[in-house]
């Protein structure tokens, strides 16, 4: 009885496959491209099928389809195209750390200081008032291509101004707020929206946070306007918090 010829090379290739699998399954999770990039891989697995079995007719068929498909894939799926691309740019070939570690879909990896406190003192207080409230805190990816809408600034990040950016009557509290390091770079920023379905409570804000997040890897911190309630946004993933230590440790762990 023959055995199939099981390397180590093809152990990789199978585990590379995978990996890549489940990454593009959480860049689509969540969005109307997920069913269709399902339906790509049906096609796919029953091309394969047919080939292994010798199904000439239908297997020329299903390659006519598979063999035309990469243009369409260009033009469906160019958001999550350009996200993942975006991803594979932040990797700094050049630096001194290891290019496996710099991957930021494999990991995430940052040396910034940021005076996490002030902001989660910032933000407590503008949630026991209720005043809605967007940050954005840039990581690796550049947000240079949203800044340039919304006003520039260079300051220092403290608690009154945070919470004054905010305040209902500010001519800056309308949009978000960039911050890099330990700097407020940018006030009054509109971000683009995320394209998936989202439960009505579910404001702007909510919708921005989450389209900026899809896109590059900056953390968002959402004030509820209706709530009060803060939220942490990361690759489109929201998480409440209940505590100040929580969002402290949270934020702290990812610039660590």
């Amino acid at each position: 009885m023959d055995f199939i010829d099981f390397t180590f090379l093809d152990f990789l290739d199978i585990t590379l496959v995978g990996v890549l699998l489940y990454y593009v399954y959480k860049l689509l999770k969540g969005t109307v491209a997920i069913n269709i990039f399902i339906g790509i891989s049906i096609v796919f697995l029953i091309y394969k099928i047919t080939q292994v079995l010798k199904m000439e007719m239908l297997s020329g068929i299903l390659e006519v389809l598979v063999g035309g498909g990469a243009i369409a894939i260009l033009i469906i799926f160019h958001p999550e195209l350009r996200k993942f691309l975006l991803m594979l740019g932040s990797a700094n070939i050049s630096s001194k750390r290891s290019f496996i570690k710099q991957l930021k879909f494999l990991k995430t990896e940052i040396t910034s200081e940021v005076d996490a406190e002030s902001i989660v003192t910032a933000c407590s207080h503008l949630s026991k008032t209720k005043t809605g409230a967007l940050i954005v805190m840039e990581r690796n990816n550049s947000l240079d291509f949203v800044k340039q809408n919304g006003d520039l600034m260079n300051a220092e990040i403290n608690v009154p101004l945070l919470e004054s950016i905010f305040f209902k009557n500010s001519p800056l509290h309308d949009g978000a707020t960039i911050l890099k390091d330990n700097t407020i770079i940018a006030t009054r920023v509109v971000l683009p929206l995320s394209e998936k379905q989202l439960p009505s409570r579910f404001g702007l804000r909510h919708r921005a946070a989450i389209g900026i997040t899809e896109r590059t890897d900056c953390i968002c911190i959402l004030v509820s306007e209706e709530t009060g309630k803060i939220s942490l946004i990361k690759d489109g993933e929201f998480e409440l918090f209940e505590t100040e230590q929580d969002l402290l440790e949270k934020i702290k762990g990812y610039h660590s």
